[in-house]
């Protein structure tokens, strides 16, 4: 079996990690594919990170669409063939005239938890502004909630299945900038990427509002590399580009920033 306390040490998300691998030792004793509920980024990037130290077990993970926040795992023994086609997710619209009383994602999302049903099996939700929201749920919840989700805030509101295909996705936002800084410390690589002063930034870290890979980070002088994605509340996130040594020996980093 797993090496289960190994695989524990130092986790945020340990309930979630405990039952990540207990649908895992599930599928190596069955050969077959189990899939977990939804989960959030932070989730979802701790369990990835602790099973790609395993050989014998393998992870894919699907919410719906590539930028998918919240996504199902399925996970299998290594032998067994695996891909996102294996991920069940099912998308819903949740039409309605939201022109006089303009609904929000928590909103939507306290609607549909009102039914009863819990966060674990709800993905992302897309809100359309006055002709109401899509959403991404476990496939079973479909027939449950075209039975149950009546209103939304004020609004009256039909639910529909639709194709994945159909789902209304917005293209992040995006600014590219290229920033020249003396050390790779999240610190200054954050501050100049979101345009705030390097003591409000620190501010942020040590207050436990930012995230590297979706790990809390509450040290400014943590080292970042290309490819890392810094997150901060309620601000957006910061991918970490290319990373060039200067003459002057200082870092050029490319930055692009998600809105």
């Amino acid at each position: 079996m797993l090496p289960r306390e190994d695989l524990l040490k130092g986790v945020e998300n340990r309930e979630t990690i405990v039952r990540v691998i207990d649908l895992a030792e599930q599928a190596i004793k069955t050969w077959e594919v189990v899939l977990t509920d939804f989960l959030s980024p932070p989730e979802l990037a701790e369990s990835q990170q602790i099973f790609s130290r395993l050989t014998d077990v393998q992870l894919v993970a699907w919410g719906g669409y590539p930028q998918a926040e919240r996504q199902r795992l399925a996970i299998a023994r290594a032998e067994v063939p695996l891909d996102s086609s294996q991920v069940t997710v099912a998308a819903i619209d949740i039409a309605g005239n939201f022109l006089f009383d303009t609904a929000t994602h928590r909103d939507f999302l306290g609607a549909m938890l009102g039914t009863g049903i819990v966060r674990d099996k709800t993905g992302d939700i897309i809100v359309l502004g006055e002709r109401g929201a899509q959403a991404i749920v476990v496939p079973e919840l479909v027939e449950f909630l075209a039975m149950n989700l009546k209103q939304v805030r004020s609004v009256p509101v039909k639910i529909q299945q639709i194709e994945l295909s159909e789902l209304r996705i917005k293209e992040p936002k995006k600014k590219e900038l290229t920033t020249v800084e003396a050390s790779l410390r999240l610190d200054a690589i954050a501050s100049a990427g979101f345009g705030m002063s390097r003591s409000k930034m620190v501010d942020l870290i040590e207050g436990g509002d930012v995230r590297v890979n979706w790990k809390e980070m509450s040290q400014s002088s943590t080292q970042v590399k290309t490819g890392d994605l810094i997150a901060i509340r309620g601000k957006g996130r910061l991918e970490v580009g290319e990373v060039a040594v200067t003459k002057k020996e200082r870092y050029r980093v490319q930055l692009t920033r998600y809105m």
